[in-house]
Formats: C-alpha cells, structure tokens, sequence
C-alpha cells in the first residue's frame, strides 16, 4: 500500500509517497532536515543562489552515499574473507580428524 506523508524539510511543507512506513518516510526528511542544518552551518552558504544551495546539498549527500557504499563494501569484503577462513579452517580440522582416524 502507498503512503501519502505529511513532512518538513527546510521549513516548508511536502508530501512524500512511497511504499515504505510513515517512520521510514518520516526518518529520510530528518535526515534531509540534518543535512540541510549541516551545510547551512557554511556563512557562504546563505549566500549563495537557491541552485547553487541544491547543488551544493546533492553534492554532500551524494559525497555521503558514496563513502557509506565504499564501507559497505569493505565491510562485504572483510565478511567474505572471514567466511574463506572459517572454511579453510573447517576444512584443515577434517583433514587432520581423517589422518588422526587413518592412523587408529
């Protein structure tokens, strides 16, 4: 079912649809809202021209996207090096139960 959602981003009032919870839709406009605060903390910021300010926050979350991908990634790395191990490992004490059976 698709949710119609009331939220504030930047002061002003949107509706946001989606398939995903009120919480969930609720959450990415707190999310936009921090980011917002974030680069407005910049005194050139209030400068600058409302498409340079869009700009400037797609840059930043797109900055953001990136480097959670790249962690992602390494941490996806680290679990499937991790899974190597354990199976070499499960793999030598097989090795070393069959010879110590063989040597019975």
């Amino acid at each position: 079912m698709k949710n119609d959602v009331d939220v504030i981003i930047g002061g002003k009032t949107y509706t946001m649809s989606g398939y995903e919870s009120e919480e969930y839709l609720q959450k990415i406009a707190s999310f936009i809202n921090s980011k917002y605060q974030e680069v407005s903390k910049d005194e050139g910021y209030k400068h600058l021209d409302n498409d340079l300010r869009n700009i400037l926050m797609q840059i930043n979350l797109a900055d953001e996207y990136m480097k959670k991908a790249e962690e992602n990634d390494d941490l996806r790395k680290q679990i499937d090096d991790k899974n190597k191990e354990i199976f070499e490992l499960k793999h030598e004490l097989i090795t070393r139960k069959e010879e110590e059976r063989k040597r019975r």
